[in-house]
């Protein structure tokens, strides 16, 4: 396991990421971003408030505005990051020399993919101090930021795994990263979509309002889990609904953690090409 995780392919790419004067760059306009929405947020709401302080219902507000803009920039910066570790190799012509090397498939797959999602950990990590002004006004539980930010681990990890897969079963970076920008788009607007038809076509047709095929489609829909840990009372009308009475977040959990699982699987498994013998040599052999 150790072998797995410390190795010259992790230890060069962390480097290579994180040395970079575009990561320092990156991670300033992420922050700036953020600290414009949250204090613009600050300053109209006080503009318009006749007392002239925050009531913690805005601030709650407020953390989940920067909560979902967050989770929109991590979907955006995802793909972008991961969908182009083993193509880009190959378009390089150095994929053939990392295969030559003593490492296995497995360490060379996680070690892309840890080195790919440490950017994106450092960006949420630093954006900590921001969140501390939602706790300055009250609203927010630490345990909602704790799940909040879990989330964004869960999602990282999966869209990453995916933009992996991608990168190592398509032979240009630019097509992978477009597939999996497309699966991000299936996960968040897509399920939403389905599952809002599913509820009202199922309901315009029997008059019924138990319908469990949209907890199924909405499961995997990062959005809808983060908007639920806000708003409880959006998930007990959503199991009204449903008739399922199952944890969203473990549904969620269960969910991105297959998808995680299979796309390392098949990333692995179609790393390195399985050479077929000529047919000269099958009959020199014979």
């Amino acid at each position: 396991m150790k072998s797995l995780l410390i190795n010259p392919v992790l230890n060069k790419e962390i480097k290579l990421r994180l040395r970079s004067l575009k990561s320092f760059l990156g991670i300033l306009f992420y922050l700036a971003t953020l600290g414009v929405i949250a204090i613009g947020f600050i300053y109209i709401t006080t503009m318009h408030s006749q007392s002239g302080y925050i009531r913690p219902e805005e601030s709650r507000f407020m953390f989940t505005v920067l909560s979902m803009v967050q989770l929109a920039l991590i979907m955006f910066m995802t793909p972008g990051l991961t969908a182009g570790v083993i193509s880009g190799e190959r378009e390089r012509q150095t994929l053939n020399m990392l295969l030559t090397t003593e490492q296995s498939s497995t360490s060379i797959i996680l070690s892309k993919l840890i080195s790919s999602v440490a950017f994106l950990f450092l960006m949420i990590s630093a954006s900590l101090p921001l969140y501390s002004i939602v706790f300055l006004y009250g609203g927010v539980s630490p345990g909602v930021l704790l799940a909040t930010f879990g989330l964004y681990v869960m999602t990282i990890i999966t869209i990453g795994s995916v933009g992996i897969l991608f990168s190592t079963i398509l032979q240009k970076t630019i097509v992978s990263m477009i597939a999996t920008y497309g699966v991000a788009l299936l996960l968040t607007a897509g399920t939403g979509f389905l599952t809002m038809f599913a509820m009202t076509a199922f309901y315009m047709g029997t008059g019924t309002q138990t319908n469990p095929a949209p907890y199924f489609m909405i499961m995997s829909n990062p959005a809808f889990v983060l908007m639920t840990i806000f708003e409880p009372n959006m998930k007990d009308e959503f199991v009204n609904r449903t008739g399922i009475d199952f944890p969203f977040w473990i549904s969620f959990v269960i969910s991105f953690g297959v998808i995680t699982a299979v796309s390392l699987w098949i990333s692995i498994s179609k790393l390195r090409p399985r050479m077929k013998p000529s047919k000269r040599g099958r009959k020199k052999d014979a």
